[in-house]
Order: structure tokens, then sequence, then C-alpha cells
């Protein structure tokens, strides 16, 4: 199979969907992998590394489009790509459909092969290719939560950690999985007060055994959530619910029930966020202030840190991108159930569920085209 890797081009994304490791491979396995001059040098690797590993580089990125029959990328596809994305070519990548309707279409007008990252689905419900980013994006969320409650950036100017004599900052997480578990660690590692909300007995019974006395688990609800709101220094949003958009559990309203400078990070931003007054920023302009109220939605919150963020991704993705090109998506998705459901849009129909219920469209059988 040719496997074509472009250059990433929202802003300030400097991940790549492959390492040089990963060429090599795809490459030793017969496979012939391009990658578009620079694609990798934000994540740390030149031209000259995948060269020496057997890869041809392309000078633009519609050379990529234009010879690959399977892409692989880091983030969706933006409107300028749109049109280099060819019927019957696989695309595999993060699409989060449904929370951008012009994708979507754009995609379903295309009549390409539509595989997302955050919806293929193991057994146990976990998604091995949205972990690693997931882990990243929640111990980032503390490092930046706690950078933006200082006072120079409109914060309450709190240490999370506290000192001798000064009580920690407070901070609370909307969610018990992947993103929530990692940024309860980084909270409790710096010294913060830390309080887990979920709405699964289970997982708060896990969390309470493995997490250091300084983390609190509750269930989550309404009430609970407009109690905790109003003395919480950092609020993150980590509720996911795979390949749909996510819900709001804060209002805007609820807002001025916080103190000012209290700083809300919704990781779940790309998927529609969890947080009402949460839009989409960039690592360029990250926040935003409603209400005295620090907003951070950067929806590639990995992208800053691509060295870590690249090798992790690789490391999930490049087995299923060996099955992908060995066999052909069709038989790959036959025979691996897992990556299956990661079929979002096929031939210009929608085949998940979650997808077509948040656009009114209408859902149709992935068998019928395997």
């Amino acid at each position: 199979m040719i496997i074509g890797v472009p250059k990433e081009i929202k802003n300030n994304e400097n991940r790549v969907a492959l390492t040089p490791s990963g060429a090599f491979e795809l490459i030793k396995r017969g496979h012939s992998v391009f990658i578009q001059s620079t694609a990798g040098e934000g994540s740390g690797f030149q031209d000259k590394h995948y060269k020496d590993v057997g890869a041809k580089i392309l000078k633009t990125i519609e050379a990529v489009y234009k010879k690959a029959e399977m892409i692989m990328k880091v983030k969706e596809p933006i409107k300028s790509e749109y049109k280099l994305i060819r019927k019957d070519q696989l695309v595999f990548t993060y699409f989060h459909f449904a929370s951008y309707k012009p994708l979507t279409m754009a995609m379903i007008k295309s009549k390409s092969v539509c595989l997302a990252y955050e919806t293929v689905e193991m057994p146990d419900r976990t998604l091995p290719l949205l972990i690693p980013m997931s882990e990243v994006a929640g111990r980032m969320a503390i490092q930046q939560g706690a950078k933006y409650l200082e006072k120079p950036v409109k914060g309450r100017g709190v240490l999370l950690g506290g000192v001798p004599g000064v009580p920690p900052g407070k901070v609370l997480i909307l969610g018990g999985g992947v993103v929530g578990t990692q940024a309860a660690k980084m909270a409790a590692g710096l010294g913060a007060q830390v309080t887990i909300l979920d709405i699964d007995l289970n997982r708060l019974r896990q969390l309470a055994d493995i997490m250091p006395a300084n983390v609190t688990t509750l269930y989550s609800s309404e009430f609970t959530i407009r109690r905790l709101i109003k003395d919480h220094d950092l609020i993150v949003g980590a509720v996911l619910i795979p390949g749909a958009k996510a819900p709001n559990l804060i209002t805007r309203e609820m807002l001025s029930e916080m103190s000012d400078g209290t700083v809300l990070v919704d990781v779940a931003v790309d998927q529609g966020g969890c947080i009402e007054t949460c839009k989409p920023t960039t690592h360029a302009k990250p926040t935003y202030i409603i209400d005295d109220i620090v907003h951070y939605c950067v929806a590639n919150m990995p992208g800053a840190v691509p060295y870590t963020s690249t090798m992790a991704l690789t490391n999930a993705t490049l087995p299923y991108a060996i099955e992908l090109a060995n066999k052909g998506w069709q038989k790959a998705c036959t025979d691996n159930i897992p990556l299956k459901k990661g079929l979002n849009v096929v031939k210009g129909k929608v085949v998940y569920k979650g997808v077509a219920d948040a656009f009114d469209l209408k859902y149709e059988d992935v068998e019928q085209f395997l």
C-alpha cells in the first residue's frame, strides 16, 4: 500500500502522524511511505531521518494526497485539505466529527473512507488510540491550569501546592476516565487538594483505591457541581462520550457562582466541550475571559509537546496502520472488530451512530461495505 503523511497545518500543531521508526516498520513489510517535506521537524524528526529508513520525501501537501492510498494524520483535515481528499481514499486520523458539521459534510461529499482514531474501541470499552493523547492532555491540563492561575494572566493568584502555613489550591475534575485520572495524578503530585466527579461508581471505587490521600472521589450531580465550583480554583472538563458530543455540565449562568480568576480547562473541547462557555482556542491564543473566569480551551493540547506526543501516538497507531496496509481497510476491519468501530464515514455514508445522531443524518450499517 502507498501511505502518505502530510504536514499538519492546524495552528501550532507540531506533531506528525508517523515517526521514522514507524515508517521503517511499514517499509520493511513492502509498503511505500511518502512524507511531506518538513512534516516531522516540529517533533524533532528531519527529512533525512525518514530518507534513511527508505521513505520518500514530497515537497507539497498536494503531492502527498495525490500519491497516497492511505493518509495518516494527527488532526482532522481543515478546509484547505477537503478538496485534496479523493473518492475511496482511506484517511486515518483523529476526526471528532460530532463536534463539527462542515467537516462531516465535506467528508461525506468526498466519498472517502474515514477511520477515526478516537472511536477505535476495545471490547472493554477502552479507546486504545485516544488513550495516549488523553494521557498527555490530562497531564497538560494541570500544567497549563497552574500557569493560568497566576495573577499576571488574570488568574486567582493561587499556587496549587500551597506552602507551609497556606492551604493548597483546589482542583475539581469532571470525569474519572483517562484524562481525569492523569489530571488528578499531576494535581495531587503538586500538592493540590483534588476532587474527581464521575457517575460510574465502579470507576470511583478504583480511583479511591489508587489515588493518594489528597484526592477525593464524589458521585457527580448538578447539585454537587454547583456546590464545588464556588471554592475550587481550577476546574478541568474531562468528560468523553465516544464519537458523540460531550454534555454541558457547567452552564453560562454557573460562572457567576465561581470566584474571579477561576481557571476552566476543557479537555473535551474537540468533542464540543462539557463547559457551555468553552469554544476551541489555539496555542497562539489559548485563553479568553468571560465574567472574570479564565477559559483555556486549546483543541490540540498535546501539540504543544510534540516529541512526546508523536512518539506516544505512533506507538498506539502503528499496529493498526500495519494491519490496514497489509490487508486493505475492508479485510482489516472485518478481521479486527475494534478497528471496524473506527469507521465513521464510508463512501458518502455515515456509519457511526454518534455522528449521525449529532447532526440528524441517516445512519447506515457499516457491514454493507465490508
